[in-house]
């Protein structure tokens, strides 16, 4: 084994039931470097990692830190060996501080918190770093990307040694996710050791080398600087798959959905939503930029009749359809792809045709004297399944058994047949594979030629940035400007979108109203 090597897998197994969620995997990673695991939904990356953490235990293989076999137990017996995790989804108590998130539970707690010593170190690793967090702050007070370096100045302070990344940047801003990659790299050359889970190509790149799943298998460990991300695509999906579709130039038609003034609450009471007024066009992308949490998911339940409006208006063709039902919207040709698909979306215990036409049922395409017709819903549901390719054993099959994937499929087959002339998407591609994704954003430009005007709502700039025509900035429910796609920067993005109002020499061409 050579010095350099930091961890070594060989053979790792991990089965559910009968499902092979990780199957004889091996690959290494060097001490001091940036180690990616790419693959899509389901190809076995978290699981892996999970086992690598001591969350689960392999069924068959071994793992070796600085040649020695090692086995965990649990979390706590990966952490005495150095070896830390940062979930995607933080794992901290909201009412506490910042710093007492930090030292409560590590081992070197006792009866009692020594918060002085913790400060002491705690300062020291943030100097080192150049991190900027409040130790006395509680963190129901920190905005997501100060969460996120409490999680990893955590690990710092337990001196793990290899530190697991589990979609850092999911819900960081472009300068955020620049300012991570530029302290994970001073990490490494401190002799950390990295393991990097993303979906992000661009981040990817930034990595030493990558690992590449799919089914659960490795099959290939590459270094990052002598391959591209359309190899890892192919390698990671098995197929060509085009990054960027080909959008063409269209001339907007009619005013097709216009909010003004519109002030929401949203579930706890608060002001979601301060005075929203766009326009959206026909043969039209507008896409709405911003971190989650900034008045994304009430602006477009308020358009749907989902959320009660307290101030402004909302037209639909010029008539206004404010406070009107959901039943209503999709009666006058709005269609609705939520951003939480089994919250909002889907029922998981129905049947794959029950979800098929969730909403739908009181149609006469789908029932005869108030009874469902089922045979025709089934007909339905195998038209839908061969259109969108959806991978399911059976119409009656339970949603809840089918990949993230095949079940955003089928929202997508349910909201474009009813919709005729508004879609409403927000976060379409959230958590799909890239080859999905790829789909969706063909059905959504498709649908866009036709007429149709689109709303959509992404945290992934690349979906922002490669489909709208016009692209508008949401930050603590206001929108702070509308901007013509082919003129606005990453970098002003990512400015807006921590709510810095952009100077006017630096202002891009405003369009449309904000």
């Amino acid at each position: 084994m050579s010095a350099a090597t930091h961890l070594k897998v060989e053979q790792i197994t991990k089965r559910f039931g009968d499902v092979v969620a990780v199957d004889s995997a091996s690959f290494d990673v060097r001490r001091g470097e940036i180690h990616c695991l790419l693959g899509e939904n389901g190809a076995g990356k978290s699981t892996l990692s999970e086992c690598l953490y001591g969350f689960f235990r392999p069924d068959a293989g071994t793992i070796h830190l600085d040649g020695e076999e090692v086995s965990y137990a649990s979390p706590r017996d990966a952490i005495s060996r150095g070896v830390g995790m940062v979930h995607q989804h933080f794992v901290l108590v909201p009412t506490f501080s910042v710093i007492e998130n930090i030292v409560l539970g590590t081992h070197a707690t006792g009866w009692s918190l020594d918060l002085a010593d913790a400060r002491r170190r705690l300062a020291n690793i943030c100097d080192s770093y150049e991190i900027d967090v409040d130790f006395d702050a509680e963190v129901w007070q920190l905005s997501v990307g100060e969460q996120q370096w409490v999680e990893i100045l955590k690990a710092l302070y337990l001196g793990v040694e290899l530190l697991i990344l589990d979609e850092p940047t999911a819900t960081l801003t472009p300068q955020e996710s620049e300012k991570l990659f530029r302290i994970v790299r001073r990490m490494t050359a401190n002799g950390l050791s990295v393991i990097l889970i993303t979906h992000k190509l661009n981040e990817v790149m930034l990595s030493d080398r990558v690992t590449v799943l799919r089914k659960g298998r490795v099959v290939s460990t590459l270094e990052t600087a002598g391959t591209s991300r359309t190899e890892l695509t192919n390698l990671m999906v098995g197929r060509t798959v085009m990054f960027r579709l080909q959008r063409e130039k269209l001339e907007h038609g009619e005013k097709i959905l216009e909010a003004r003034g519109l002030k929401v609450r949203d579930d706890k009471g608060l002001t979601a939503l301060n005075g929203i007024s766009f326009d959206l066009h026909a043969n039209e992308i507008l896409g709405i930029a911003g971190v989650a949490g900034n008045g994304q998911k009430e602006l477009f339940e308020a358009l749907v009749g989902a959320r009660r409006v307290e101030d402004g208006d909302i037209r639909l063709n010029d008539e206004d359809i404010t406070n009107q039902t959901p039943r209503s919207a999709i009666d006058r040709g709005i269609g609705y792809i939520p951003d939480d698909r089994y919250g909002a979306g889907l029922v998981s215990d129905f049947t794959v045709e029950e979800n098929m036409i969730l909403g739908l049922q009181k149609k006469p395409d789908f029932s005869r004297h108030a009874l469902l017709d089922y045979s025709r819903v089934g007909r339905f549901a195998e038209n839908g399944i061969a259109d969108f390719e959806i991978v399911t054993p059976s119409t009656r099959a339970r949603t809840s058994t089918l990949s993230g994937g095949n079940a955003q499929k089928i929202i997508l087959a349910r909201e474009l047949w009813s919709s005729s002339c508004c879609l409403l998407a927000n976060q379409p591609t959230r958590g799909l594979d890239v080859g999905v994704i790829e789909y969706v954003h063909g059905l959504l430009l498709r649908k866009r030629k036709e007429g149709f005007a689109i709303l959509l709502a992404s945290e992934e700039l690349d979906d922002i940035i490669a489909l709208s025509d016009r692209i508008g900035v949401m930050f603590k429910g206001e929108i702070m400007g509308i901007f013509d796609a082919g003129t606005v920067t990453l970098e002003q993005l990512g400015l807006l979108m921590a709510g810095q109002r952009i100077m006017d020499s630096d202002r891009p061409t405003t369009a449309g109203s904000a």
